[in-house]
C-alpha cells in the first residue's frame, strides 16, 4: 500500500480509504453488516495496509462508529490509524440533535469520541452544508473542538464550490482551523464536480476523498437488484435512476477498456478515479472481503491517454446529485 499526504497537510493516508457505512445494524438498513462480518473486513483492511477509515455518526445511528473503533483499536495502536467521521444528519427525533449549530457540534463530537473509544478524531467532516445555521457559528465551533484537542483536522463533504470557498475564506480571515479535505460525489457517470469543486481543491491544496467511486455498483457491472443493497438502497436510485440512458455510453466504454486490460470493470473504474490528479484516496465500500481485490489491484493499473479519452468521451452533463 502506498501512502500520500492529505492535501497540503503532513498527514499520511493510504491511497484507499475504507468507507464504514456498511458496518452497524441491519435494523438501520437491510444491507448493513453486523459486528462479526464487519470485523472481518476491518481486519483485512489493516492487513492490506489501509490506515484511513471513514465513518459518520449517522451510519446505523452510531453503531458504525462503535464497531469501527472497537475493532481497529484492538488491532492497531491509535497513532497508526487515521479515523475520520462526520456530522450533520439527525441522530434522534430531538430537534437539536442534528445540523451544524454550535450546540450540536459540541454534543456530536463528544458522542463520536465516546462511540469510537478514542480521545481524538483525526478528520472531522461536515456531512452536508447547513442552510439553517450561520456559517460563522459552525466554523467557530469547529475551530474550538480543534483547539480543545478533540479533533486534529477538519474536512467537508458534498456542497457547492462557492459555499466551500466562502467557508475557507472565513477561516483564513479569523485565524480558525481550516478545511483540509473535501469528500465529493465523483465517479465515471457523475463528474459534475470537475466544473468547479475539483479545480478549487487543486488550487487551494485541499485533499479529495471521493465517495461512491463505483456509483453504487453500476460501474462494477452489477445489474439493478442483484444484491440486497441494490434492491433496497433508495439513495442509489435517487442518484442514478434519472440518468440511466445517458450513462449507457460510459458504461459500454468502461467495459471495452476493461476488456483491453483484461481486468474487471470495477478495477478500471477505481483506477480512473484514483488516477485523477486532485484525488488523494477514493473511499471504497466493502461488504465482502473478496471485493478488496478490485480496489487494491486498481492502484496498479496504468491507464493510457487513449483509455482515459475513451472512458470520458460519452459523458453527458447531469443535474447536481448528492448534496442533500
Amino acid at each position: 500500500m502506498d501512502y500520500v499526504n492529505l492535501g497540503r497537510t503532513g498527514l499520511k493516508v493510504s491511497r484507499l480509504a475504507l468507507g464504514c457505512m456498511t458496518f452497524g445494524s441491519s435494523e438501520w438498513a437491510p444491507w448493513v453488516l453486523g459486528f462479526e462480518d464487519s470485523a472481518k473486513i476491518l481486519r483485512q483492511a489493516v492487513d492490506l495496509g489501509i490506515n484511513f477509515f471513514d465513518t459518520a455518526d449517522m451510519y446505523s445511528l452510531g453503531k458504525s462508529e462503535e464497531i469501527t473503533g472497537k475493532v481497529l483499536l484492538d488491532l492497531v495502536p491509535r497513532h497508526k490509524l487515521v479515523i475520520a467521521t462526520k456530522l450533520f444528519h439527525p441522530m434522534s427525533t430531538d430537534i437539536n440533535d442534528r445540523s451544524l449549530s454550535r450546540k450540536h457540534i459540541l454534543d456530536a463530537v463528544d458522542g463520536s469520541l465516546k462511540r469510537l473509544g478514542t480521545d481524538y478524531i483525526d478528520l472531522y467532516q461536515l456531512h452536508r452544508f447547513d442552510y439553517g445555521t450561520p456559517l460563522e457559528e459552525t466554523l467557530e465551533a469547529l475551530n474550538d473542538v480543534v483547539r480543545a484537542g478533540k479533533v486534529r483536522y477538519l474536512g467537508a463533504s458534498s456542497m457547492h464550490a462557492w459555499q466551500f470557498m466562502k467557508a475557507i475564506g472565513m477561516q483564513r480571515q479569523n485565524g480558525w482551523a481550516p478545511f483540509v479535505s473535501m469528500q465529493p460525489h465523483y465517479n465515471l457517470i457523475y463528474r459534475e464536480e470537475e466544473r468547479e469543486m475539483l479545480p478549487l481543491c487543486l488550487s487551494e491544496g485541499v485533499g479529495v476523498v471521493p465517495w461512491s467511486p463505483l456509483a453504487r455498483g453500476r460501474l462494477a457491472g452489477r445489474a439493478d437488484g442483484e444484491t440486497t443493497r441494490g434492491q433496497t438502497d433508495n439513495t442509489a436510485r435517487s442518484l442514478y435512476d434519472r440518468t440511466k440512458a445517458a450513462d449507457d455510453a460510459v458504461i459500454a466504454a468502461l467495459k471495452a477498456v476493461a476488456q483491453r486490460h483484461d481486468r474487471p470493470m470495477a478495477q478500471v473504474a477505481y483506477a480512473w478515479v484514483a488516477s485523477r490528479p486532485v484525488v488523494t484516496a477514493p473511499i471504497v465500500g466493502i461488504s465482502k472481503p473478496a471485493q478488496f481485490e478490485d480496489a487494491v489491484k486498481a492502484l496498479d493499473i496504468s491507464l493510457t491517454a487513449e483509455d482515459v479519452a475513451d472512458l470520458e468521451r460519452g459523458y453527458l452533463p447531469k443535474p447536481i446529485a448528492g448534496h442533500v
